[in-house]
């Protein structure tokens, strides 16, 4: 296998907004020709699958990019210089009212490399207790527990179509969380 990294000749910014900022980038492809891409980067998110006995929390929540209400597992961006584990204690207290005994990282995937620099970093919650909730003032969530049996179901059926919670569903299996 040759070489397949391209090299960034020059950045323009043609937006910046509250949460993405996009360039256009010019490169050089391996071949010598250049080629333009453009970019979003974003400061990367967490999503937290928190378990409270047989259940796993979840919020429904609208999505306009989509045009829809959506079932997912608390998750949000970080915010500048935080720590994720920070991160995912402040969203999982903000979105559920739940605070955690124990985080487990499980790593993390990026969630569309191809235009986003996105990194979410998944974590496994359990040991939960009540604090209450903090929504930030633009969200409108519905807390949801759903059975852990029911999981794969939802998702197979087109219930559960949120890549980085199928994600984190999926890295909570393979490490044998639930």
């Amino acid at each position: 296998m040759g070489n397949q990294i391209e090299t960034r000749l020059s950045r323009k910014k043609m937006f910046s907004g509250k949460i993405v900022d996009v360039y256009h980038d010019e490169v050089e492809l391996p071949d010598g020709r250049l080629a333009v891409r453009e970019v979003c980067t974003h400061p990367g998110a967490v999503v937290i699958l928190a378990v409270d006995q047989d259940d796993i929390l979840f919020v429904r929540q609208y999505r306009h990019p989509v045009g829809k209400l959506l079932i997912e597992l608390p998750a949000g961006k970080l915010e500048p210089g935080e720590d994720p584990l920070e991160a995912a204690k402040r969203e999982l207290r903000e979105e559920t009212g739940m605070e955690c005994r124990e985080m487990i990282d499980m790593g993390f995937v990026y969630t569309s490399p191809g235009i986003l620099s996105e990194a979410i970093r998944m974590y496994y919650a359990s040991g939960l207790s009540e604090v209450g909730t903090d929504f930030d003032e633009d969200e409108f969530i519905d807390v949801l527990r759903i059975p852990q049996t029911t999981l794969m179901e939802m998702v197979l059926h087109g219930e559960i179509t949120d890549g980085k919670t199928i994600c984190a569903i999926t890295f909570a299996k393979a490490r044998g969380l639930m």
